[in-house]
């Protein structure tokens, strides 16, 4: 059995919301096995009241740090100093650094000058430096607003229309597909469309097909922050298509007689 990564998740407290730690701890998961988790703050602040429930019922670790200077974040040098020291025990793979503040630019390249895989997760307002020295980087307040919507109730059943549309075996008209949403701090939706069909020509074999997990993880070096999630999608083949402007094949897969591999080709 393949070991896990071991995984580091560091969380400037005060410049993220306790309301997003479901989505982070989420995010981390996926990337392997979560050995750290560690939160830096000054805890006597009653801006961190938000947190403190949240820590507890999630086992994470608080770092205590006290304002030296009013109004300066003063978590930044604590957690950037727990990361190198983590880096030099050589104990974890990679690092999950959760913060929209642009101080962690440095620390994020310097983690992988060293191989280290790095996370960055923040909101939007995330300056792009930090957003493009992280292997990749999720916008927590996409990924919430996601996660409120999928959990909200269903909407009622809307009657079938007299014409026009497509019904399904219950006589329901089908909702239309989902435009991508255009996502304007870095990788929006017309950078990524231009993205795809570039790569698609510089790496796509004689008859012009590639393989979409390769057209895929070609994108993600060229976008950190591109997730289709951003986009109202859980899967890159269904994204993709929905862009209308490759052609698409499905091969059986050698290795498992039930998945298929996805090739595209430009229209």
């Amino acid at each position: 059995m393949e070991k896990e990564m071991k995984v580091a998740v560091l969380i400037d407290a005060e410049n993220i919301s306790g309301k997003y730690v479901n989505v982070i701890l989420s995010e981390a998961n996926s990337l392997g096995n979560v050995t750290y988790k560690r939160i830096y703050g000054d805890w006597t602040s009653s801006q961190m009241g938000n947190w403190k429930t949240v820590v507890l019922d999630n086992s994470i670790q608080p770092i205590q740090q006290y304002r030296n200077v009013s109004g300066k974040n003063s978590s930044d040098s604590s957690l950037i100093i727990d990361a190198m020291d983590l880096l030099y025990q050589g104990r974890v793979g990679a690092f999950c650094i959760v913060s929209s503040d642009s101080d962690f630019t440095r620390l994020a390249s310097r983690l992988r000058e060293s191989e280290m895989f790095v996370l960055g997760m923040g909101e939007q307002k995330t300056p792009r430096s930090f957003i493009s020295a992280c292997n990749k980087f999720s916008y927590l307040d996409l990924l919430y607003a996601a996660s409120l919507e999928e959990a909200a109730p269903p909407a009622p059943a809307e009657q079938p229309a007299a014409s026009g549309g497509k019904k399904n075996k219950g006589g329901k008209k089908q909702p239309a597909a989902k435009p991508p949403k255009k996502e304007e701090n870095g990788s929006n939706l017309d950078s990524v469309r231009a993205a795809l069909r570039e790569l698609t020509e510089e790496n796509s074999n004689d008859d012009g097909w590639i393989y979409s997990g390769k057209l895929g993880f070609l994108l993600s070096k060229r976008f950190p922050d591109f997730d289709v999630r951003n986009f109202g999608f859980k899967k890159f083949a269904s994204f993709v298509r929905s862009l209308n402007c490759f052609q698409t094949k499905e091969l059986a897969d050698d290795e498992s007689e039930t998945s298929k591999r996805i090739y595209f080709k430009l229209k």
